[in-house]
């Protein structure tokens, strides 16, 4: 990182909020739709993945809406915002009930629960509701000098661990790949603190094509002409970093999730393509191939 780069870190709030780990859910009836019409039963969203994480794959998994890691809620509405709302990625979580109590994971996304990454032989230990304590930590994360940029569910450990630096008055970040906006799809609608945005996948010689299909969980994303202040909109001359943050979907419209990190004008905001950017390495969750 830019040592020359000051963060208004000394004035953000830290607290506490937790969820329980949750049980996978599916609706009766279970088909997911391939585009062409051909109905599927698959895995995917919610409880404890043991076999992906952030590193791995976002496409080629046989199943839907993968979230490495565990997902957490909490059962009562207004509590499971807190959740969604304060939490940042790259912040610190603990086990404090069940087998694994006092293991330590790492926020890596937000998707319809929060996403957390705990070592393999701690998930071994974990049961679906566990409590995972959070300390949450970024809402209000500045950098100062450059009053034009969003920083949006970015913990501190993230903001040091993006390798920003300064060239021309504009912050440049390494990112993984650039993403074209026209395959930007399912998420849209969402503000831009919740949740993530879906690719358009459903193409998949485009995928290929593109190289989309080599992304992987966790992976920084880039994606030119689109503002990300409030919603996600098309706006020629703006700029949005992203993090991967699920895996792939059958579903039209929809396919890995992507959730805003940064946003803000193209010439306060640019990025590098580096194939290392994930947070997997930058945030020393684990060593990937």
């Amino acid at each position: 990182m830019d040592d020359g780069l000051k963060w208004n870190t000394s004035e953000l709030v830290e607290m506490a909020v937790a969820g329980q780990v949750s049980q996978p859910a599916i609706r009766q009836g279970a088909y997911l739709h391939w585009p062409d019409g051909r109905a599927t039963t698959l895995p995917g969203m919610y409880g404890i993945v043991y076999n992906a994480r952030v590193g791995d794959r976002a496409f080629g998994w046989a199943g839907d809406h993968v979230e490495p890691g565990v997902s957490i809620a909490h059962a009562d509405e207004r509590a499971d915002y807190a959740l969604h709302y304060l939490t940042c990625i790259g912040n610190e979580a603990e086990v404090t009930s069940g087998l694994a109590r006092g293991a330590r994971g790492i926020v890596t996304g937000e998707h319809a629960r929060l996403l957390v990454d705990f070592p393999p032989d701690v998930l071994e230990r974990m049961t679906i509701g566990d409590t995972i304590q959070i300390r949450a930590k970024g809402r209000g994360l500045k950098l100062e000098g450059h009053p034009a940029l969003e920083f949006k569910k970015t913990s501190p450990a993230l903001a040091e661990a993006f390798g920003l630096r300064v060239e021309g008055g504009r912050v440049i970040c390494p990112v993984a790949m650039e993403l074209p906006p026209r395959i930007m799809g399912s998420g849209a609608e969402l503000n831009a603190e919740f949740v993530d945005q879906d690719l358009m996948s459903g193409d998949r010689a485009l995928m290929a094509e593109l190289g989309i299909d080599q992304m992987r969980l966790g992976d920084l994303i880039a994606i030119r002409d689109v503002d990300h202040r409030f919603g996600r909109s098309y706006r020629p001359g703006w700029v949005a970093i992203c993090l991967c943050i699920h895996g792939d979907s059958v579903l039209t419209g929809h396919g890995p999730g992507i959730l805003t990190l940064i946003t803000g004008p193209a010439e306060a905001l640019d990025f590098t393509i580096d194939p290392a950017a994930n947070i997997a390495t930058t945030l020393a969750i684990r060593k990937t191939s």
